[in-house]
């Protein structure tokens, strides 16, 4: 009597250690797939971990319509993505890992200590435990001619036959953490139109400060501010003066906007509102009162507590003869213009806009001209804001296409 040998597990390659590969490899190896994950880096997960320097937001607890609307033009898509695993179930998967979270006053949550690194130790113990391979210092060069995959190690090169592979390579911001969007030719290679990798979440630069405001306010923060683009709605927040220009998380949040301002128009005009709590009528009376022997620097401090480099940043911005008139004085704090004329460095920026289109793949997030080649993370082509939308998308694409995967898997 013969005894039958037992099936082989299917055999999945993932290229890719960051938020989106790892989660795949997870939903993977719990369906019994053999799992190997490849990262050219010699650890995973580094751009996750810089992420939770200063705190790790890792979702957002908004209402789920503002929550997807994050996401822009690619909001149809990512609603898609997080229909089964949006924010709380996000929450829930690292609960699960022995990590509590709690949300913040601005919405954001974080994990209950704020690190990325006891999140990253627990989950690497359980892909372990579930029997995923990872190799570090592993780069993924394309395919050879057979369909193999071509991987360059410390050992080699090695060519890996496997059932599958999913792709969740990041997008083109920090190089030295792994994402530096050298697979952007290997899939135009083969014929995937890939949109142009650009700066989100990122500073922009004016023509130019004055050498007074770069060496004594270059990192200063300005808080309690309102910035606005024409036509848009003002939003009240906090940024830093550069030595170049403008960054921050106020800054970022019109990132999108600004860069295709620039696209559009060669530059973008911010309005600045030093004083949003403050009405103009109500700056404008406070201003018209007598200063006697005091400078103007002194009143404005006494009046309007307007001082450091919020009163700097009108010095250079507003024109001589404003200081003269406090009518008109009042009207520049409350609409102080400020000119950016280019993104800075994209290996600089948070994240990055383009990649893969998802016109080129399908529900499963299967390139269409590739069969059993799957992309996920940030090498899709969307973008969003900081505040946790994108990591949260990252895992959820992680997911969904690790689900194709397995759909693709179980049809072959």
């Amino acid at each position: 009597m013969t005894t039958a040998k037992p099936p082989i597990a299917p055999h999945v390659a993932i290229i890719g250690g960051g938020p989106a590969g790892l989660m795949a490899a997870e939903v993977l190896a719990q369906s019994g797939v053999r799992v190997e994950l490849f990262d050219a880096m010699p650890s995973v997960g580094r751009k996750f971990l810089l992420a939770g320097v200063g705190g790790m937001n890792i979702t957002h607890s908004e209402p789920k319509d503002a929550f997807v609307g994050r996401y822009r033009e690619r909001q149809a898509e990512i609603t898609a993505l997080l229909q089964d695993f949006d924010a709380d179930a996000l929450r829930s998967w690292i609960q699960g890992l022995g990590i509590d979270t709690f949300v913040g006053t601005s919405g954001r949550v974080f994990p209950t200590d704020m690190k990325a690194a006891p999140l990253l130790r627990a989950w690497l113990r359980r892909l372990r435990e579930l029997g995923v391979v990872i190799h570090t210092r592993s780069r993924w060069l394309g395919w050879n001619d057979d369909g193999s995959l071509r991987i360059a190690s410390v050992d080699g090169e090695r060519a890996l036959a496997t059932g599958a592979c999913l792709l969740a390579l990041g997008g083109g911001s920090w190089a030295r953490l792994g994402s530096d969007g050298s697979w952007v030719p290997l899939l135009q290679a083969r014929g995937i139109e890939v949109a142009a990798l650009k700066p989100s979440n990122c500073g922009f630069e004016v023509a130019g400060w004055s050498e007074h405001l770069r060496e004594k306010f270059s990192g200063a923060p300005l808080k309690n501010v309102a910035l606005s683009l024409p036509g848009q709605p003002a939003r009240i927040g906090e940024f830093v003066l550069t030595t170049v220009g403008i960054e921050g998380s106020l800054v970022y949040a019109f990132s999108a906007d600004i860069r295709r301002a620039i696209e559009t128009n060669g530059q973008a005009p911010l309005t600045l509102d030093l004083l949003p709590q403050m009405p103009l009528a109500r700056l404008q009376e406070a201003l018209a009162k007598p200063r006697g022997k005091h400078s103007m620097a002194k009143h404005l401090h006494r009046q309007a507590g307007l001082d450091g480099v919020k009163a700097a940043l009108l010095r250079e911005l507003a024109p001589a003869e404003a200081f003269t008139e406090p009518t008109a004085l009042a009207r520049w704090i409350k609409a102080l213009p400020i000119i950016l004329l280019r993104a800075r460095a994209l290996d600089e920026a948070i994240s990055s806009a383009g990649g893969v289109p998802f016109e080129a793949l399908d529900q499963r997030l299967m390139l269409k001209t590739l069969p059993g080649v799957f992309c996920a993370g940030e090498m899709l082509d969307w973008e969003a804001p900081t505040g946790g939308y994108l990591l949260t998308a990252c895992f959820a694409s992680g997911r969904v296409a690790a689900q194709g995967v397995l759909d693709w898997l179980h049809a072959v």
